[in-house]
């Protein structure tokens, strides 16, 4: 059994997207409080009635979440800020939760989102963190792209992976994306595109790699009760797990944190993979979204190749998976990229999720993995939510 206490009577509502742009002019504080303007609209409360704020933002700075109150207006009593990259939106899930269970809040705003003017990412990069400044920049390999292409390699050669694997995800999450009217992404994509795309970092190409753009995502924390007698479709947390420098051991990371909790996060859920009917990955380059495949425990350690080959991942396909279309296809909005899925999730299985929609949704995965530093991801997260 589980050793975590569960989230019983708490509840997930409201999800909302403020529609991504390839670049703006605009400040992450008015993404920000564009998102949160929008949650008071749709649970019909006003800004006071939200007391506890949780925030995930790259291009916040100088200010941190603490600022934004006095931006925005807000006074809340319970307040978090996580820099955690795309694990933001399971661990803001987790944090907001125990803060409503605890009675430290009643309502809970959690919400991500960055701005991207033309040298928004370049600054984010030149200073992501130290051990990078100090380990990578000085050999050239500035920004995910080499580190990615390094994890990608290795997973290449120790599991037989080939790029037609990794297109397989890119081209199904593609397809959902055409029904996304949020997706950036609106072309097709073939498998010959995806071969024949430009090199970024081999073996990374160009459709392996998320598009930084700017948006906001979010959604709302409290009790059943509350969001009942407000007439807002709920989802339960039936379990979560959260994990950070994992392994430290390996010499490379081929795993990630899911791969020692997720018994744990199955016991307190209740549940087995081949339960879950819908799964949104974190999927800033496909060779992460194999590894949870494996990790999460829907197929064995290296098998990640065979199971894409052998599941369609499409909405209507036996293996639901990033239903939005992921970043890979809707775009990365900073540390939006964490809420991107979690968002998703709550639309599927309260219904609203639109032309996405998988039909007879009950139970949905949501994993989340952030902050590489040259040779893994120091961050991985998951949640099972379930339709109320």
């Amino acid at each position: 059994m589980s050793r975590r206490a569960s989230y019983q009577g708490v509840v997930a509502v409201a999800p909302v997207t403020i529609p991504y742009e390839r670049y703006s002019i605009r400040s992450a504080h008015w993404w920000i409080g564009s998102a949160i303007r929008e949650l008071a609209r749709t649970a019909g409360i006003g800004p006071r009635d939200i007391d506890g704020l949780c925030v995930s933002s790259f291009t916040l700075g100088p200010d941190t979440a603490v600022g934004l109150t006095q931006h925005l207006g807000l006074s809340p009593r319970w307040l978090d800020h996580i820099p955690m990259g795309g694990a933001t939106g399971v661990v803001a899930l987790r944090r907001a939760a125990r803060a409503v269970q605890a009675g430290d809040a009643e309502i809970v705003a959690c919400v991500a989102g960055d701005t991207n003017n033309p040298d928004s990412f370049r600054r984010m990069v030149a200073g992501f963190s130290r051990f990078a400044a100090d380990a990578t920049y000085p050999y050239g390999a500035a920004g995910p792209n080499g580190s990615f292409a390094l994890l990608t390699d290795a997973y290449m050669r120790a599991y037989g992976a080939t790029r037609e694997d990794f297109g397989r995800i890119c081209i199904a999450q593609r397809a959902n994306a055409l029904s996304n009217p949020h997706a950036l992404m609106k072309r097709p994509l073939t498998m010959a595109d995806y071969l024949a795309a430009r090199m970024i970092s081999d073996p990374v190409a160009l459709f392996d790699c998320v598009m930084p753009c700017a948006g906001a995502d979010a959604y709302l924390v409290m009790r059943e009760e509350t969001a009942r007698a407000m007439s807002l479709p709920a989802v339960t947390i039936q379990g979560t797990i959260e994990r950070h420098n994992a392994f430290p051991e390996d010499p490379i990371q081929l795993r990630g944190g899911w791969a020692l909790d997720r018994d744990d996060l199955y016991a307190m859920a209740g549940t087995t993979p081949d339960r879950i009917d819908v799964v949104e990955t974190y999927d800033d380059y496909p060779v992460i979204v194999m590894m949870q495949f494996e990790d999460l425990g829907f197929c064995a350690k290296g098998e990640g190749p065979d199971f894409v080959r052998a599941h369609d991942l499409t909405i209507a396909g036996d293996f639901p998976h990033n239903t939005s279309g992921g970043q890979l296809s809707v775009g990365q909005a900073g540390a939006a990229g964490g809420y991107l899925g979690l968002v998703e999730a709550i639309r599927q299985l309260t219904g609203a999720a639109g032309g996405t929609q998988v039909a007879n949704a009950r139970t949905a995965l949501v994993a989340g993995f952030g902050m590489i530093n040259y040779d893994r991801g120091l961050c991985s997260a998951a949640a099972i939510l379930g339709a109320a």
